[in-house]
Formats: structure tokens, sequence, C-alpha cells
């Protein structure tokens, strides 16, 4: 059967019924982060509102929607923060959403994140259901929906619409649908930064393909060209509107004191933490944190993983690890990387229903309480 037939009614419909249980497991686990979330603010004296919506990123997004953008903040060590470094998608959607309703903007933010989690989470699915089965979909998308910063996801950032786009755009490659592919591609370099990952993934399958077939298809051409539309055009914009011309972007980049130096900040960072007792604890957590995200991707080339999901994760791993600043960001910038959690997913699958449903619940509530805990405290930055 060819990836454009329609399959079998029992199986189409085996397949819908696993979609919607990954939906309804991911549901459930956000709803559950979510009340943590409440209890825990309850007792801090905080809004879990004004957390989810209006703290960090969060607040520069929904400026660029209410006033555009020029805006920017000059800090005491005379640094600029403009909001130039925040891509266009998220606040057009929030501007869109509260034009035709009665949202606010923050508001508006935290329903496009809803829905987009949701689609994330589709797409996740889709993409694991297409390599490794029913269960092991099933079990990606709840492996993704515990991560312990799991909480950002319900928050008003650009995570969730990313990764929808991200993942979404994978499954068109692995189908054959290049042209959608393409556009989804071009929306997510909208999104992030990181949509480079997503260009580059989709450049690989096509090199792949005109390999395979002996030729260029046009199709897998003009995937290849819409690809890096949005990202291009933003940077592009950016550079003609600060006058720094190709590099104006990383110009705006380096006021926020972000960088790609190969990682040498984040391992000076982590080698201060060897100065005291507790900071030894948390460097070795850190170490072991970066090790384990490695050994997870070696895991999927050994699983055979497909190259553009290979690629994709490799550079957003490299990205978010090699980064010059903003550390503690570092964990929700590898959310996108969602083929980590394909071979834990399928070790799961493994095992009978009732033991794989005991180890997610059990990881659910230790996320949910840290998520509570951790937005309460220091939060996503």
């Amino acid at each position: 059967m060819t990836d454009l037939e329609k399959p079998p009614a029992r199986d189409a419909a085996s397949r819908r019924h696993a979609a919607a249980t990954a939906l309804l497991a991911y549901a459930g686990v956000r709803a559950l982060g979510l009340a943590a979330l409440a209890v825990w603010s309850a007792g801090t004296g905080k809004s879990p509102h004004t957390l989810l919506s209006a703290r960090w990123d969060s607040l520069w997004y929904v400026r660029v929607a209410e006033h555009g953008y020029g805006w920017e903040v000059t800090l005491p060590d005379g640094s600029v923060h403009s909001n130039l470094a925040f891509f266009p998608l998220l606040p057009w959607l929030e501007r869109l959403v509260a034009a035709v309703g009665p949202l606010s903007h923050a508001d508006a933010g935290l329903l496009v994140s809803a829905v987009a989690s949701l689609c994330a989470a589709g797409g996740i699915f889709a993409v694991a259901d297409r390599l490794y089965g029913r269960r092991a979909g099933v079990c990606a998308v709840a492996l993704w929906a515990v991560l312990p910063v799991g909480i950002v996801q319900s928050m008003a950032y650009s995570e969730s619409l990313f990764t929808a786009l991200a993942a979404w755009s994978l499954y068109a490659v692995l189908t054959g649908r290049w042209v959608t592919a393409g556009l989804l591609a071009s929306l997510a370099g909208l999104t992030r930064p990181v949509g480079g990952a997503v260009v580059l993934a989709l450049w690989a399958a096509a090199v792949m393909e005109v390999r395979r077939r002996g030729r260029i298809d046009a199709r897998v051409a003009l995937g290849a060209l819409l690809a890096p539309l949005g990202a291009a055009a933003y940077v592009l914009w950016v550079g003609h509107r600060t006058g720094g011309g190709l590099l104006g972007y990383l110009d705006v980049q380096e006021g926020w004191g972000n960088g790609f130096d190969g990682g040498y900040a984040f391992a000076r960072f982590i080698g201060a933490k060897f100065t005291s007792v507790p900071g030894a604890l948390a460097g070795l957590g850190l170490i072991v944190g970066v090790a384990l995200l490695i050994r997870l991707y070696v895991a999927g080339v050994r699983q055979r993983q497909p190259l553009p999901l290979l690629v994709y994760t490799g550079v957003v791993l490299v990205l978010a690890l090699c980064a010059a600043g903003y550390f503690g960001s570092k964990p929700r910038l590898l959310m996108p990387a969602f083929p980590l959690l394909l071979p834990l997913a399928v070790a799961l699958a493994r095992l009978r229903t009732s033991r794989s449903v005991l180890v997610i619940s059990g990881v659910a509530v230790a996320g949910a309480v840290y998520g509570a805990f951790w937005l309460n405290g220091s939060g996503p930055p």
C-alpha cells in the first residue's frame, strides 16, 4: 500500500481510536499540571493566570501583538533588549484571536498555546505511530506531556506552536507530502529561530529523495524552496529595519546576550557550580542531564530513525546546548526535540498496559508538582 492510498476501514478506525486516546491522555496530564499549579499558587498567594500569561516571553509577545515591533529596553549595563528578537507568528495569532473575539491579547496567547499543544500532541502521535505503531504513538505523546517543564506547553509561549508545526512538517516529509512539509516548515521558521532545524531536516530528506529517484521531482523542489522562506523573510526584514543587513538579527540577539559559542559558556556555567557542595550536586545533575540527552540521541540512531528526524533533533540539541546565554531556558528550548522520546516510547509500549499507565501516572504527578514549584519560583526565562 502506498502512502496516499486509503487504508482499510478497520485500520483507520483503530488509528483514530489510538489518536483519540493519545489526545485524551495528553489533555489529562496537562489538566493535572494546571490543577497542581492552582493549588501551589493558592499557597503562595500568586495568580496562576498571571504566571501562565504574563511573565518573561509572554509579556514580550503580547507587546508585539498590541503595539508591533520597535520596543526595546536598555539595561544598566548598556545592553539593549529589543522585541525584534521574538519571531512574529505567535503575536500575529494573538492579535487575530483578540480581534475576532472578547479575549485580551494575553488570553489569546493562552488559547493559541492550548490549541497548538493539542496539535503538537497529534503530530507527535502521527510520527511515532507511523514509525513504531499505535501504542508507541500514545506513549510518545504521554511522555512529551509529562516532561518536567511540560507546564510551558500551557503558557503563552511559542514552544507548543513551534512543536506542532515541526511535528506535522516532519510527518509530511515521511509521507511524501513535500509541498505541505515546505509550507509548515516555513511557518515554523516564522515562530522560533530554531525553525532552521525543520528546514535542514526537509532538505536532507529532499536530497535523499532526489538520489533515490535519480531526478528532481517538482513537488520535492517546491517543498525545499518553500521551507526557508518564513525564517529568511523575518531575518532579512530585521536586518533591513536595523540597518544591520544579513547580520542584523544576530546583532539583536547579541544585545540579549545570546549567541553560538559551541557550548563554551554552558560548560563554564556548569564548572562554576563545583565551588560548593550544593552547587556541585546541581552541576553533577546538569552533566547527567546532558549525558542522558546524548544517550537518547544515540539510541535514536541505533533505532534507525529516519534521517529527517535525526537531522532535526540534532540541530535542536546543538542550538539549545551550545547557545551562550540564558542557561535556565535550555530545558524548554529542548522541548521541541520530541524524537528523543521515541526510544523510551517504544520501550514503554512493550510493557503491559497497566504497567505503562502506572509509570506515566507516577511521572505525571511528579512533573505536575515540579512544574507548579518551578513556575512559582524561578520559572522559565
